[in-house]
């Protein structure tokens, strides 16, 4: 792969290249990106979406849209260091080209920006839930009308997918979805794989998928353009991660460790004292004890030893960044960047209490039992009530349910795959408030 190539301007429907040094310097093409991602209905969705806690009231707990805007802000951070060091090894890529460093970042912030887009309510069992609608519930009967690869695609519904699908589906009269560049497209894409085969390696890039058989068509394009190299063809195809993918995934990785462990902490479920002991572990090479100590309350303690977590894991990530880029552009690179990180133990430590004392609480527990009986009805009926309507036989009641879905997704002259698939989307996009509510409606528990 090549940087010029990998830092594409081109959008969906142009008809010639974009150049940088044609790019007006005061809006990058790529901060359009960000702008038309920020200003969009599904972004916008984010502010009453699980990041961790489902459907909690306290005002410490992050939400999606908090935890995206702080992942993007770490991203841009990784893009412009590692901008920086890029061009000095590639001058070219700014002699010739006109790119700077700037452009990194603001792909990299972007992509990050966008990256839980895609992502249901009630956190990732929300993804769960709707996989085993059709993997156990109702939804079971519809497998035999479907491709292997168009159920896998439900059944292992993944946010990763419905993002991709958000950014770029084509509209009656808005082609190309929110016709980002083709740099920051490539940058959100963790997993450039169909949903089948399932994990065939264990490169990181093969963990989950990146796109819907509906967008097959639309991420070749984008791979393509953006010289991903291709490491599956013909019936199964995947292609290896764009490079600044694994700054997205280290800004992510960076945030949701510290940041969920924050809010454990605020939320009382993990001891102050404990907390602090983790995280001094992580920054003994940078704290200043003095500083650290002459801090009075908890709320500032915490807030000093996030900041310099946080970048003492930024300078981690881009070292291994800028030393494995030779192998990243070939896509021999493995693993994420924390994998390979020098505070991996602090980090499987921190991420280990998290998982004992915040994910598997009791609050997170009861909710997400609650999100899967939510997600599982509301399913249930719409797609009863679509099935019915596409064979001519909807009943009063369906009729009235079809009345309350947005016109997109009340469609049924459409395959019986991407009736299925739209009906997952539309419960994907709702907030945890509005799914609550639309359960409630359903049930008869309000009017």
């Amino acid at each position: 792969m090549n940087w010029e190539q990998l830092l594409s301007l081109k959008r969906f429907g142009d008809t010639h290249k974009r150049l940088r040094k044609e790019q007006d310097e005061t809006r990058l093409g790529f901060d359009v990106d960000y702008d038309r991602i920020i200003f969009s209905t599904a972004f916008r969705s984010l502010q009453d979406k699980t990041q961790v806690i489902p459907l909690s009231k306290t005002d410490f707990v992050h939400t999606r849209l908090t935890h995206s805007l702080e992942v993007s802000v770490v991203g841009r951070s990784l893009g412009r260091i590692a901008g920086k060091k890029i061009l000095e090894k590639h001058p070219h890529l700014k002699e010739m080209h006109g790119y700077g460093f700037n452009d990194f970042g603001a792909i990299v912030a972007a992509a990050a920006l966008a990256h839980d887009i895609g992502n249901p309510p009630f956190g990732h069992s929300g993804e769960k839930a709707i996989g085993e609608y059709f993997k156990n519930g109702n939804g079971q009967q519809y497998q035999s009308l479907l491709s292997d690869k168009e159920f896998r695609d439900i059944i292992d519904f993944e946010g990763n997918a419905n993002g991709f699908k958000l950014l770029t589906e084509t509209r009656q009269g808005v082609a190309g979805g929110l016709r980002l560049s083709y740099a920051t497209l490539g940058a959100f894409m963790k997993y450039p794989k169909e949903s089948l085969p399932k994990k065939p390696t264990p490169h990181i890039a093969d963990k989950k998928f990146g796109f819907f058989q509906s967008e097959k068509e639309s991420f070749q394009e984008v791979a393509q353009t953006l010289g991903l190299i291709q490491t599956r063809n013909g019936k199964d195809i995947s292609f290896s991660r764009h490079p600044l993918t694994y700054l997205v995934e280290a800004a992510d990785d960076i945030c949701y460790t510290i940041i969920d462990f924050e809010d454990g902490i605020n939320l009382g479920l993990i001891s102050e004292d404990y907390a602090l002991e983790y995280l001094i572990k992580l920054v003994k090479d940078t704290i200043n004890i003095k500083k650290y100590n002459a801090l009075k309350y908890k709320e500032d303690r915490l807030s000093y030893l996030r900041a310099l977590a946080i970048n003492t894991l930024i300078t981690d990530a881009i070292a291994i960044f800028i030393a494995n880029e030779e192998a990243i552009l070939k896509g021999t690179f493995d693993v994420s960047l924390l994998d390979k990180s020098n505070y991996k133990a602090q980090i499987a430590d921190i991420i280990a209490l998290s998982v004992k004392q915040v994910y598997q609480s009791q609050e997170v527990i009861e909710k997400e039992i609650a999100g899967y009986k939510i997600i599982s009805d509301i399913l249930d009926v719409y797609i009863t009530a679509l099935m019915r309507k596409k064979e001519g036989k909807a009943s009063n009641y369906d009729r009235l349910m079809l009345k309350t879905l947005p016109e997109f997704y009340s469609q049924t002259n459409i395959s019986t795959y991407q009736l299925l698939l739209n009906s997952c989307c539309y419960v994907a996009s709702l907030s945890d408030s509005a799914a609550v509510h639309i359960h409630n409606k359903i049930m008869g528990k309000q009017l």
